[in-house]
């Protein structure tokens, strides 16, 4: 589970790192278009060099896809477990029913009882 957890926290920063990828590059563009120092030049090809292989970095590390049998296996697994737990949910929701009545019904019988004893003392 926690590996599966990593895989996709690694899918969901690709698209920003994309989206800072492009972002440098295209700030990059637009400075070195407008302004040349050699200086500048170098820090800001760093700069995209850099988030370049981070996102190759986050590409690598993406889990290779599963083999369509397997990935077939694990739905059935999935959905039994759902199959399971939505059982489990039914009769919960049953039993809750059941008690509010049976609740319901002690409730009712208070105020009566009080109105006897309250007969009985006077």
């Amino acid at each position: 589970m926690l590996q599966e957890l990593s895989h996709m926290d690694r899918i969901t920063q690709l698209p920003d790192g994309t989206q800072q990828l492009l972002t440098i590059m295209s700030r990059t563009i637009t400075y070195l278009a407008r302004q040349f120092h050699p200086m500048n030049k170098k820090e800001l090809v760093t700069d995209v060099i850099v988030k370049a292989k981070q996102v190759e970095y986050l590409i690598k590390s993406l889990p290779e896809p599963e083999r369509e049998e397997e990935q077939a296996k694990r739905l059935r697994a999935l959905d039994e477990e759902m199959t399971v737990a939505n059982d489990a949910y039914i009769q919960a929701v049953a039993r809750s029913k059941d008690l509010h009545v049976q609740i319901t019904d002690v409730l009712r019988l208070i105020p009566e009882t009080d109105t006897g004893l309250v007969d009985m003392l006077h």
